[in-house]
């Protein structure tokens, strides 16, 4: 009859929503940020390889520090160079491909360092290597820009930026293991091909929040209304996107945060071996506990920021810039390493910075996800990742050149000195954004 419910009809509907409930997955977004966050450990644990093999591969190859920097400075540049390129690849051809695309790359290319047969070889090797693992903070900034409203932004980068740290704590113990159990050539094998599984999953598993089979409508809604609107971003060329005020202040800070980052990963072993006197059993059970603490960190930054605006009612941008001021005062704690005499106190410092740099770094970081739209947010975070390498890459040939004349101590007292200089340029150039902050503020 007209009037009445068709039962079939009825119990169609409730199956359709049964199956809807089956295929969405609640919080999806956190869980993508974890398929992120093992990506850059992937990234990282590949790259610490190296610093924690110094030691060794400075017997095998009869390596001078001087040369050591060139290897190291081989990888800094091809990451350099390619930090922007990856940002616009990623950019253009999409996330989903592109993150799969260079980890696979990265992955291959951390394999063949088990070919190497003297520290040119090793260093064209780190140059490949640079060039295809700079894809991962540029893609990571763009799934947080994807997939996160604006106030959970530095959570998510906090999470996502504790795989490069996590990376870094993992590789001592692993590659140590590997190294002493089947040899340093295959220590680079196996940490190059788990980047081989990550890849993989990431192509099978990611999508866009709009493409995504397994976002729920509401989750789908938080997302998207939870983000500021931009102009499309046809509108804004590279060029523009180099030119603005918002780029700057981002990329300065950057420029100069990043030595401390680069110093900790690739001089530390070296570093402990050749002044506090360890073997590489004594490194494998400390040079990870900065990378843990740069893990805390990480997440730290990422809760103080939406707890600034909560509690002390202080406006999204200026709550991630209260933490970078924040974390270059507690640089100042690495910076006066060369003062202490013992082994375990340099590690505890140490810890301070590893700390306090993955928090500046979180809180950068994620203002590129603040002040720029998800379809150029690959683009821009490149670039000033280029900038930040920049800075790593000279300190980083600076300690190569100095570390056996002056010594340690001096090198590291001029990080804290970095980061002092980086917050108070992000404090004089995100001035500028005042009108830009109102209306994150409101979002």
């Amino acid at each position: 009859m007209g009037g009445q419910a068709d039962p079939d009809a009825a119990s169609k509907t409730e199956s359709d929503r049964m199956e809807t409930a089956l295929k969405t997955i609640k919080g999806l977004r956190w869980w993508i940020i974890v398929l992120v966050c093992l990506g850059t450990i992937m990234n990282y644990l590949a790259r610490n390889s190296l610093a924690v093999l110094a030691p060794e591969l400075k017997h095998v190859f009869d390596l001078t520090t001087k040369q050591y920097s060139y290897v190291v400075g081989a990888f800094q540049i091809g990451y350099t160079i390619m930090q922007p390129v990856c940002g616009l690849i990623v950019d253009l051809i999409g996330l989903r491909l592109g993150f799969a695309l260079f980890a696979a790359l990265w992955s291959l290319t951390g394999m063949l360092h088990g070919f190497a047969t003297g520290w040119l070889s090793l260093g064209a090797m780190r140059g490949a290597l640079g060039l295809f693992e700079a894809a991962a903070i540029p893609s990571g900034m763009k799934a947080v820009a994807e997939w996160f409203p604006d106030k959970e932004k530095s959570v998510a980068v906090g999470y996502f930026n504790a795989g490069t740290s996590l990376g870094a704590l993992l590789a001592p113990p692993v590659v140590i293991f590997l190294s002493l159990r089947f040899g340093w050539q295959a220590a680079f094998m196996a940490t190059g091909a788990f980047g081989f599984v990550w890849a993989g999953l990431w192509y099978a598993l990611y999508r866009s929040p709009a493409e995504h089979p397994r976002v729920s409508r509401k989750e789908l809604a938080l997302i998207q209304d939870g983000q500021t609107q931009f102009a499309p971003a046809s509108q804004r060329p590279v060029r523009e996107i180099l030119r603005s005020r918002r780029f700057w202040a981002i990329a300065l800070p950057r420029f100069f945060a990043e030595p401390a980052w680069q110093t900790f990963s690739f001089w530390i072993p070296l570093y402990l071996v050749t002044v506090r006197h360890m073997d590489l059993k004594q490194i494998a059970i400390f040079a990870w506990l900065p990378f843990l603490a740069a893990d805390l960190g990480g997440i730290f930054g990422g809760y103080l920021s939406p707890f600034l605006i909560r509690y002390c009612r202080i406006p999204l941008i200026w709550s991630r810039v209260a933490g970078v001021i924040l974390g270059a005062f507690m640089m100042i704690g690495p910076a006066c390493i060369g003062l202490v005499a013992s082994p375990y106190e340099a590690i505890a410092l140490f810890c301070v910075g590893g700390f306090a740099h993955q928090m500046i770094s979180a809180l950068v970081n994620t203002l590129s996800a603040d002040v720029f739209d998800s379809d150029e947010v690959g683009t821009a975070s490149g670039f000033a990742g280029m900038a930040a390498w920049i800075g790593g890459l000279s300190f980083s040939l600076v300690v190569g050149a100095l570390a056996d004349t002056v010594g340690y101590g001096p090198l590291f007292a001029c990080l804290g000195a970095f980061d002092l200089v980086g917050a108070t340029l992000l404090v004089v150039l995100i001035r500028g954004q005042s009108k830009h902050e109102r209306k994150l503020a409101h979002a």
